[in-house]
């Protein structure tokens, strides 16, 4: 878990350098104002999801409702172009249950945290989509109970962090300079082969620079 925060730690990091350095590098002669080509998708940004989730694992799947949250930096190359880094929470209580050897196997996935980078292009000054990349690591828990190879009883209980890499695209709506709604997919695929998909709906408030 240590590794994994710093890793996430960095590639934040990492990423909030690169869209400041975007940001400030804006054409000779081109307004570093927000309203210079009438967008608001500039700045620190915090946002609430929620939506509906699919945990995979064992051949099986279990869709719930989750919820999370993200938070980020938006800096602009050019008239267009949007990009910045992201770090990102998603709550779930998916669970898939099989019964290997007679006994009962259950995998259950609790949270996962990401780290990626977002780019986008503003279809108009209002509206935005986007494709984003990067890290994720997910906290599960892996729990057998039932007799083991031999036909004798046997147990087990862990919990582990997998981490792995997410993919996903979306589309971002500004209402005003401070406030903008969203959705989204996304798709998480995990060391220990079991994989994640969500699409939710979002609502954020962007903080002006």
């Amino acid at each position: 878990m240590r590794n994994s925060v710093f890793l996430v730690s960095c590639v934040a990091a990492l990423g909030f350098a690169a869209a400041a350095q975007a940001q400030d590098a804006a054409p000779a002669g081109t307004s570093t104002d927000i309203s210079a080509n009438g967008t608001a998708f500039r700045g620190f940004r915090a946002e609430v999801q929620a939506g509906g989730d699919r945990f995979m694992s064992q051949g099986q799947h279990d869709d719930k409702f989750a919820f999370g949250g993200a938070i980020g930096f938006d800096g602009q190359i050019g008239e267009k172009i949007v990009v910045g880094p992201e770090v990102s929470y998603w709550r779930s209580r998916a669970e898939n249950v099989t019964n290997p050897l007679g006994g009962t196997y259950a995998q259950k996935s609790f949270g996962e945290i990401g780290a990626g980078i977002r780019a986008g292009y503003l279809v108009q000054p209002q509206i935005l989509v986007y494709g984003i990349g990067g890290y994720v690591s997910d906290k599960q828990r892996a729990a057998f109970t039932g007799p083991n190879n031999s036909g004798t009883a046997g147990a087990f209980y862990n919990v582990v962090h997998t981490s792995g890499y997410q993919v996903g695209l979306g589309s971002e709506y500004s209402l005003n300079d401070n406030v903008y709604v969203g959705a989204g997919y996304r798709y998480s695929n995990y060391a220990d082969h079991t994989a994640r998909q969500r699409v939710f709906l979002s609502a954020g408030v962007r903080f002006k620079p």
